[in-house]
């Protein structure tokens, strides 16, 4: 066993009669027995219709609390994981709990100085100022119908379609006057390519195949799709003047000269923040190659499942839930969290070396410092200070500015 997994054993007994009282009280006003009105047969009547064991489930479940806060009590150990908990004895008159509780693991902090770590020079090319302004210039696009044209790559076609698979309609496999991007590959391979040519109020049918990498009951699967074009609409890209200075929002540009030296400005501040995030990431990388830590699979579980967690709410922000995302992608949550152990794994290691480091640099700080830091969180959500009183506590805002001001020791190192 690892040096950082503990049994701790715990046995009640006041606690459990009591918890045993609490669920009898709980499942006899549940329950009529004959003679009795509902919720008033005496306990020992309640027993023998119905046994002791009976309340152990309801009573098992309050008194888990209980034994868990008495173990850490004991134990003064301080868990990094919800603990695993088997009931090793019970009986009417008491219960032995077993918890298995896993620490933090031994870390040793090795070389975390002098590293050699090289932070990328920026440059910012001709080309790449080209390439932003064409991407404007299609953001600004007017959209307009376009008159007896045919459909090109970079078209929009609003379609009605419908998909059959076996001779019987697709299931989710239809639309009325869906814009489909000519060319944005949002379609099965052949679908988009299938249309180039057509002109508004003209139909087709498209004999395709689902790719091998679709969702299981469909993937090489043949299908057809009848398609009607309703409308065929394209883009008309703007002029580089003064009204497209103004759409961009930047009233001070007059010339298309101002506008490549404020997109070239833009574009070395993005590259400026590409390239901190990817010198942080390789000097975290490297002084973790040096660091001796043992992590238990149940630690990396455990990230895991923030990571889930973190992951479904950006969807639900997004208008999908998980279960659309599994069914959509045709992936099991075993299947994303198979995914995202490699990371999990890797962030419980960085927060380990910045804790060694921290602990190494003795790194403490002021009431006052802690106080601007939750003004600063503060600032950052727009909220009122109290409010980030309220959910961080003192302790929590301490090993916040210890993460950060390890990262800054690591990165002036490097």
């Amino acid at each position: 066993m690892e040096k950082n997994v503990h049994k701790i054993e715990i046995k009640l007994d006041k606690e459990w009669v009591s918890a045993l009282d609490a669920a009898f009280k709980k499942k006899n006003k549940e329950t009529k027995i004959d003679g009795f009105r509902k919720g008033a047969a005496p306990k020992d009547i309640y027993l023998k219709h119905f046994g002791i064991e009976s309340l152990y489930g309801d009573a098992v479940d309050s008194a888990i609390s209980v034994a868990y806060k008495k173990a850490l009590d004991e134990s003064k150990l301080e868990p990094v994981v919800e603990p695993k908990v088997d009931v090793t004895g019970i009986s009417d008159s008491n219960i032995i709990f077993e918890f298995t509780i896993i620490t933090k693991p031994e870390v040793t902090l090795g070389e975390y100085k002098n590293l050699k770590v090289k932070k990328e020079k920026i440059e910012v090319t001709e080309e790449e100022i080209n390439h932003e302004i064409e991407h404007l210039k299609e953001h600004m696009a007017d959209v307009v119908t376009k008159e007896n044209g045919e459909i090109v790559e970079g078209d929009t076609a609003i379609i009605d379609f419908t998909g059959y698979v076996d001779g019987k309609e697709l299931e989710g496999g239809s639309g009325e006057n869906f814009p489909l991007e000519i060319g944005s590959h949002s379609f099965i391979p052949g679908f988009e390519e299938g249309l180039v040519g057509l002109k508004a109020g003209e139909e087709k049918e498209l004999n395709l195949k689902f790719p091998e990498n679709y969702i299981e009951d469909l993937k090489n699967k043949d299908v057809t799709f009848k398609v009607k074009v309703n409308e065929v609409k394209t883009r008309i890209l703007p002029d580089i003047n003064e009204d497209f200075f103004k759409d961009l929002g930047y009233d001070d540009i007059k010339t298309e000269k101002e506008l490549r030296e404020q997109i070239k400005k833009d574009i070395h501040h993005q590259k400026e923040h590409m390239a901190e995030d990817a010198f942080i990431d390789a000097c975290l990388e490297a002084a973790s190659k040096n660091l001796k830590v043992d992590i238990n699979p149940e630690i990396v579980e455990e990230e895991v499942r923030r990571m889930l967690d973190e992951y479904s709410r950006q969807l639900q922000m997004q208008g999908m839930n998980i279960d659309a995302y599994y069914q959509m992608t045709g992936s099991t949550e075993d299947d994303l969290k198979k995914l995202m152990e490699p990371e999990a794994t890797k962030r419980v290691k960085y927060r380990y070396l910045l804790e060694a480091i921290a602990e190494a640099e003795d790194l403490k700080f002021t009431k006052e410092e802690v106080d601007k830091r939750a003004h600063e969180l503060a600032e950052q959500f727009g909220v009122d200070v109290e409010e980030i009183n309220k959910v961080y506590t003192k302790d929590i805002l301490e090993y916040d500015l210890r993460m950060h001001k390890a990262l800054e020791i690591l990165k002036e190192n490097n």
